[in-house]
């Protein structure tokens, strides 16, 4: 058995303070987002995807990928899309299994309205808190990580 690598000062502060800064950072563009437009983060992410879709429609098991959610949390927020009327759910021509979600013009409509503000919210709270060379360091960083938390894109998809 390896013996334990523990953090020195530094690294520990460094991230007791990411921890910290990352889950009051999504807490507040959180709550901003809900205030403004009454809409929860995972539904404005699921229109983004949907909007920025060919057709403006999705596989059902591609929101799930894109989102790292379970296909039935996924179905969960898509039935809440539905009932709002910013979505439509149908079934797949070529796959009677597979399941597609359609952005409506509704749907278009809401997400035009909540986008500039989250935008807002994270110039606020994020863009405009960091220096031009701070918003590139976190670039890179963030994608030092992405390349070694997500696995690599499947195929299939």
């Amino acid at each position: 058995m390896t013996e334990t690598r523990w953090l020195n000062d530094d690294e520990q502060r460094s991230w007791r303070t990411f921890g910290l800064a990352t889950r009051l950072l999504f807490d507040r563009l959180d709550r901003d987002l809900q205030e403004a437009v009454g809409m929860p983060p995972t539904y404005y992410e699921l229109l983004v995807l949907l909007s920025e879709a060919p057709d403006r429609t999705m596989r059902m098991s591609e929101l799930a990928h894109w989102t790292h959610s379970k296909p039935s949390r996924i179905t969960h927020a898509i039935n809440k899309l539905k009932q709002a009327g910013w979505v439509r759910r149908e079934n797949l021509a070529s796959d009677r299994r597979g399941w597609i979600a359609v952005l409506t013009d509704e749907g278009q409509a809401a997400l035009e309205i909540a986008a500039p503000l989250h935008v807002e919210s994270v110039r606020a709270h994020l863009i405009d808190r960091l220096s031009p060379e701070q918003v590139r360091q976190l670039g890179d960083i963030s994608e030092a990580l992405l390349e070694h938390l997500i696995p690599a894109e499947p195929d299939d998809l």
